[in-house]
């Protein structure tokens, strides 16, 4: 059984394509891609199921259109619509360190390098802007927007889910 702490959401898929079974896939991280995934997990009525790709190809940088195996006409992937896509965070070790995309790193818990006290768990990215942030909330429900740039990540710790960061003083008063 896949597990919600053992995948990262990378997309949505939006509606069916045509009527060989292809599915618009809105994607926030080309992950798949990088690593020629077999097959991409789909979230269907709460439950994590891998659906193997058959072929993709990209529409834009954040749309592709996929075709799943055994999934062949347009009524048989409309149970797909709307549906979260998932990737295996183990699947990840295949790639280069500069390569991981920062949404692999929502739910990690974010601690100061200071003090080892957790900040909070990080819940999105921000990449609205040139600088993408960090959205951490903490225990006491106050939101941060951190500054995910490289120079401030002093380690992370995969296994306990943890990045530790290196912050100016006074960033967390803001």
């Amino acid at each position: 059984m896949i597990r919600k702490e053992d995948v990262y959401q990378i997309g949505r898929i939006t509606k069916t394509h045509a009527l060989k079974g292809e599915v618009n896939f809105m994607f926030t991280d080309d992950v798949f891609d990088r690593v020629d995934a077999d097959y991409l997990i789909c979230e269907v009525d709460g439950i994590l199921v891998p659906f193997f790709i058959e072929e993709y190809r990209f529409r834009s940088d954040s749309t592709a259109l996929v075709k799943f195996e055994d999934l062949d006409s347009a009524d048989a992937v409309q149970f797909l619509v709307n549906s979260d896509v998932y990737f295996e965070k183990k699947m990840m070790d295949e790639l280069d360190e500069d390569e991981v995309s920062l949404n692999y790193f929502i739910g990690f818990k974010m601690m100061d390098g200071d003090n080892g006290k957790e900040i909070g768990t990080i819940t999105a990215i921000d990449d609205n802007t040139e600088n993408w942030l960090f959205i951490v909330e903490s225990a006491d429900g106050n939101e941060y927007m951190i500054p995910a740039h490289e120079e401030f990540i002093a380690e992370i710790r995969q296994e306990d889910k943890e990045m530790v960061m290196d912050l100016p003083i006074g960033l967390l008063d803001l």
